[in-house]
C-alpha cells in the first residue's frame, strides 16, 4: 500500500480522543490564482468569516498560486495561517510532506469561493483517501456558459442561463461533480441560479442553500498606501469614481505566456466585436458623471492585463475636455489597497464582479455591469438586494448607467445606508455558513 496512503488511514483510537479538546483544523482549499485582486481575495475574505466565527479553529492554507505579493500580503495580515502547497501524483495522493501532514491532520476540507468548483477533483481525493468531510463555501457551478463544441460559446443574460437550465436533463451534471456534491457536507453556491441548477439534478447534500462569495467578507486595507495614491493624483475622497473594464473573454494565453489554442481564436473574435460597444456604454456614462459633477474618474483594474486595457477604450478615446478629469492607474495592485480607494470613491462601476464586493464591503455604492459572456455568478447582486445596481450590458445604455449614478450623487447618504443594509444581508448569510463549517469540522 502506498506509504502516505497508510498514514493517513492510520487513526488510532488516542488521536480521536485526544483530537475532541482541541481546536477544529480546517484544509482551506483557495487562492486559486494570483492575476486577479478577485481570487487573491477571496482567501483572506474566507479567513475574515472563519476568524470571526470559529475564532479557535486552526487553518492551513492549500493554495493555488500566491504571486504578485499575495503571499507576504497573507504572511503579514494572517500570522497564524499555515500554508502546505503541493499537487496530487498520479495515485491521487499529497506530492509534499507539507500538504499529506495537512490531509492528515484537517477535521474538514473546505473549499474557498470560486467559479465551477475549482479543484473539485482534489476534493474528491481527499474525501476518497481519508473519510473526512468536504465543504464548499460559495461558489457558482453555471450549467450553460462554456464553449459547446467550441465554435459558439454558450451564455447569454443570466435569465437566458435560467431558462436554460431549467429545460436540462436531471443527469446533466458531471459525474466527478456529482460524486463530491452528494458527499458534501455543505454546498453554499453564491447565487441562486446555481443553487436551483444543482436542485434539479437532485444531488443530496444535505445543505444547498445561497452562500454569497467570500470576497465580500475581506476586511483587509492598506490606507496609506491608498492615500499616497490619491494624493498624488488629486482624488477627493467622495469626489471621485472608479471604473474596471473587461473583456468579454480573459485572454489567459497573453497573460500566461502559452500557446494559443482553437478557442482562443473564436474568443479573440468575440472580444475584437464586442470590446468597442461594451466599453463605448462605459465611457458615454464617464462623460456624462464629469459634465455632470465636475469630479474625477479613476480607471483601473481587477485583473493584470486590464492595467493597458484601461487605457486604451476608457481613457483614450475620450474627448479631451473629459480625459483631463480621468486618472489612468498604469500599475496592478493587491486588494488590500483597492479595497482603500475604493472605501474613498464615491461609486465604483466595473464589468468585472469583483471589485464591486469589495466597494460593497467598505461602504461604497458599486455596479456591476455584466457581459453575457461571463458566468451565472452575478445573480448574486440580485439574491443579496443590489438587484438595482446590476446590469446586463447588451440590455444597458450609458445614460441609464449616469441616471442610475446621479441618484447616489444627489442623495450619497442614502446610497451608503443602502450599502450597511446589503452587507447586513451579506453578514447574516455568511453567519450561516460559519455555522455549517463549525458543525462539519468538530474533531
Amino acid at each position: 500500500m502506498h506509504t502516505t496512503r497508510r498514514l493517513l488511514l492510520a487513526l488510532p483510537a488516542l488521536v480521536a480522543a485526544r483530537a475532541q479538546q482541541r481546536p477544529p483544523r480546517i484544509l482551506l482549499r483557495s487562492s486559486w490564482q494570483s492575476v486577479n485582486i478577485g481570487d487573491i481575495g477571496h482567501t483572506p475574505g474566507a479567513l475574515a468569516i472563519l476568524e470571526k466565527h470559529i475564532p479557535d479553529a486552526e487553518i492551513t492554507l492549500w493554495p493555488g498560486q500566491l504571486g504578485h505579493g499575495s503571499r507576504d500580503l497573507l504572511a503579514k495580515s494572517y500570522p497564524r495561517l499555515r500554508i502546505a502547497e503541493g499537487s496530487l501524483d498520479k495515485q491521487d495522493m499529497p506530492t509534499t510532506q507539507a500538504l499529506a501532514h495537512a490531509w492528515r491532520e484537517a477535521d474538514l476540507y473546505l473549499s474557498g469561493s470560486g467559479s465551477g468548483f475549482p479543484a473539485s477533483n482534489h476534493a474528491v481525493a481527499f474525501h476518497k483517501t481519508t473519510g473526512k468531510p468536504v465543504g464548499v463555501l460559495g461558489v457558482s457551478t453555471d450549467p450553460i456558459s462554456g464553449f459547446g463544441d467550441g465554435r459558439e460559446p454558450e451564455g447569454g443574460t443570466l435569465r437566458d442561463i435560467r431558462q436554460k437550465a431549467a429545460r436540462l436533463p436531471a443527469t446533466h451534471l458531471d459525474a466527478g461533480l456529482r460524486y463530491i456534491i452528494d458527499r458534501a457536507a455543505f454546498f453554499f453556491c453564491r447565487d441562486t441560479v446555481s443553487r436551483d441548477y444543482l436542485k434539479t439534478q437532485r444531488v443530496q447534500t444535505p445543505i444547498l442553500e445561497f452562500g454569497p462569495d467570500a470576497q465580500l467578507a475581506m476586511t483587509l486595507r492598506d490606507d496609506a498606501k491608498a492615500a499616497a495614491f490619491l494624493a498624488a493624483h488629486n482624488l477627493e475622497t467622495g469626489k471621485f469614481l472608479c471604473v474596471i473594464p473587461r473583456l468579454r473573454y480573459t485572454p489567459y494565453y497573453r497573460i500566461r505566456n502559452t500557446a494559443r489554442v482553437a478557442t482562443d481564436d473564436v474568443k479573440d473574435a468575440i472580444n475584437n466585436r464586442a470590446t468597442g460597444s461594451d466599453h463605448a456604454r462605459i465611457r458615454d456614462m464617464i462623460a456624462a458623471y464629469v459634465k455632470h459633477t465636475g469630479n474625477k474618474v479613476l480607471a483601473c483594474a481587477e485583473m493584470t492585463y486590464q492595467v493597458e486595457l484601461a487605457k486604451q477604450v476608457l481613457v483614450d478615446p475620450l474627448p479631451a475636455d473629459i480625459r483631463r478629469n480621468v486618472v489612468w492607474r498604469d500599475s496592478y495592485w493587491l486588494p488590500d489597497e483597492a479595497a482603500s480607494v475604493y472605501a474613498r470613491a464615491q461609486a465604483v462601476v466595473s464589468l468585472e464582479c469583483h471589485s464591486p464586493l469589495i466597494a460593497l464591503h467598505n461602504g461604497t455604492p458599486a455596479f456591476y455591469v455584466r457581459q453575457p459572456t461571463d458566468t451565472c455568478k452575478g445573480q448574486m447582486y440580485r439574491d443579496f438586494g443590489a438587484g438595482d445596481w446590476f446590469f446586463e450590458i447588451e440590455e444597458t445604455t450609458g445614460a441609464q448607467l449616469w441616471s442610475r449614478l446621479e441618484v447616489i450623487q444627489r442623495d450619497p447618504r442614502q446610497a451608503r445606508n443602502k450599502v450597511q443594509s446589503i452587507m447586513s444581508t451579506v453578514n447574516n448569510l455568511h453567519r450561516r455558513m460559519a455555522d455549517a463549517v463549525r458543525a462539519a469540522s468538530r474533531p
